[in-house]
């Protein structure tokens, strides 16, 4: 019997009619939930997340400090309209359609230089997201200087295309002498709490002392985050990878479009921290002639070559590509936004993984108003750009649970987070951030950065249990000296007897010579001053470090 049409084999040339290419723009229509727009209270916090983190890049290349104006204003019931506007140094006219609706458009996918952008998708993301919900453009303003017209644009991505659509575009007067405004309305809700807009503009606050901003809710609420300090981070300079971490096909790579002559010329000319004295030593470790030339190395001669990688000596990455918090920003950012009793902070030096170098930092503020009987708030920060979802998933959270915490004076059951009244702070600053997804809301489990998260926090955690010891010292002290406080009237007594002196002037003298005041002030120093406990202290720390 013959097939019938319906069930007729198909040939591959029917198969290759219907195969077409797949624009970005296409790709993320369909799977917006991968970029952060998964649902509707997300949606409104990716959106004025994506727009800051653009705003305060631009501001710090420039060198220029901080104030953003976030603005959401509620249109009807699911409609919501986020403007986002900065004194920044603004952007030229024609590169206005490329940066905010051409996904994969920037300029740091490729630059080993710290920045809290990295891939080219987030505003332009928000825009697209903002055309398939509500069917509106974005509108932009941008001027880059008091002697240019600012520049007002109308924009929607070709999702076929992955172009922009350029609907209005004109000259305008504005009242800022330089910076950049953007509009985007969308579909999205309100909610306050861990995951909203009100606590992503308070951690961008406590990371980003530098910065001023002001914000208005969707409820007509302003809430002002003044800048704690008037220096701005350091400025990046971009470097080339460092070997460490390098993997086979990334180093095939590099060889085969490299220019140099040699494979030694090529280790000094790709990577940082390689001189002549390293290079000849790598090529050694590997059994490879530094005079083979780079286009000539296979498979095998590049396993090699990592493996002498591997076996060589190489210092550490510059940090001069990276730029840290610091120890004294992060407990000034701390103390501004959160009430506590205590605070500390560490920054770690640089490391590597996969060749990209990072800096863990961690900073902890225990006690004051903070609850004791619930588990510690954790602060994840990537560049200094919070981290609100996903926290199970982070390498963060992990290395948090990992740590043994009771030396440090907090509870803790099994591998679980600690319970007591705390803040944990953890900032990753890195030329390259390993997300899990392009969402950007945790951070990968590479052993080489679970590793430095839980040096910094055994650090952070030496010094707040030190802390904690000095306290329970002086609550002791403070025990003895209410206990001898009660027996003032016998001792009064028996001082009289002895003496003949009067027994209510003995009392009032002894009374006076014990105010609480007094006691506390001098416990305090003595608790201040009593190195040797803390040495020892410090000690037993690490014991039990080393032993977990």
């Amino acid at each position: 019997m013959p097939d019938s049409e319906e069930n007729k084999p198909k040939t591959a040339h029917d198969l290759a009619k219907k195969q077409r290419d797949i624009s970005v723009a296409e790709f993320f229509e369909k799977n917006r939930h991968l970029l952060g727009f998964d649902n509707k209270r997300k949606a409104l916090l990716t959106a004025v997340k994506e727009a800051v983190d653009n705003s305060l890049d631009a501001c710090e290349e420039a060198r220029i400090l901080p104030e953003i104006i976030v603005e959401i204003t509620q249109i009807s019931e699911d409609r919501f309209s986020v403007v986002v506007e900065d004194n920044g140094p603004g952007i030229l006219p024609k590169q206005i359609p490329k940066i905010f609706a051409k996904l994969l458009y920037g300029s740091k996918f490729h630059k080993l230089s710290q920045s809290r952008g990295q891939q080219g998708i987030g505003i332009s993301a928000t825009v697209l997201y903002g055309q398939l919900t509500t069917g509106k453009p974005a509108k932009i303003i941008s001027r880059i200087s008091k002697d240019d017209e600012a520049h007002y644009c109308e924009l929607e991505i070709d999702t076929k295309t992955n172009q922009p659509e350029i609907l209005k575009d004109e000259k305008i007067e504005w009242h800022k002498e330089r910076g950049t405004r953007v509009e985007v309305h969308l579909e999205a809700s309100y909610q306050k709490g861990p995951q909203s807009v009100d606590e992503y503009l308070k951690q961008t606050a406590i990371v980003n002392p530098h910065v001023t901003i002001i914000y208005t809710t969707p409820k007509a609420e302003q809430m002002i985050f003044p800048r704690a300090s008037e220096v701005l981070p350091k400025e990046t300079v971009e470097i080339k990878p460092h070997p460490y971490g390098v993997e086979i096909g990334r180093m095939m790579n590099m060889l085969d479009d490299s220019e140099e002559k040699s494979l030694k010329h090529f280790l000094e000319a790709e990577f940082s921290r390689v001189g002549p004295g390293t290079a000849k030593e790598i090529c050694q470790n590997s059994a490879l002639l530094p005079t083979m030339k780079p286009k000539e190395l296979d498979r095998v001669h590049v396993e090699k070559l990592i493996e002498g990688i591997k076996l060589t000596k190489i210092i550490a990455p510059p940090a001069d590509c990276i730029s840290p918090i610091g120890e004294e920003l992060i407990e000034k950012g701390l103390r501004k936004e959160i009430k506590a009793e205590f605070y500390t902070s560490v920054t770690r030096t640089a490391s590597v993984y996969r060749g990209n170098p990072f800096i863990i930092e961690a900073g902890i503020a225990w006690g004051g108003e903070l609850p004791g009987d619930q588990t510690v708030q954790i602060l994840r920060f990537a560049n200094r750009v919070p981290l609100l979802y996903q926290q199970g998933a982070c390498a963060i959270t992990e290395s948090i649970e990992k740590t043994s915490w009771k030396p440090y004076g907090l509870q803790q059951s099994g591998s679980n987070l600690p319970v007591g009244p705390a803040v944990i702070l953890i900032h990753m600053a890195s030329v390259w951030v390993p997300f899990t997804s392009e969402a950007k809301e945790a951070l990968a489990h590479y052993p080489e950065i679970l590793a430095e998260v839980k040096l910094a926090l055994q650090e952070a955690g030496r010094k707040l249990g030190m802390y904690v010891n000095k306290k329970k010292r002086v609550g002791l002290q403070l025990e003895r000296a209410n206990l001898f406080e009660n027996y003032i009237p016998e001792v009064a007594d028996s001082i009289a007897f002895l003496s003949g002196k009067n027994k209510d002037e003995l009392t009032k003298k002894l009374k006076a010579m014990t105010q609480k005041e007094d006691i506390q002030k001098l416990i305090g120093t003595m608790a201040v001053d009593d190195s040797e406990q803390d040495e020892s202290f410090k000690m037993e720390m690490k014991t039990g470090e080393e032993e977990e």
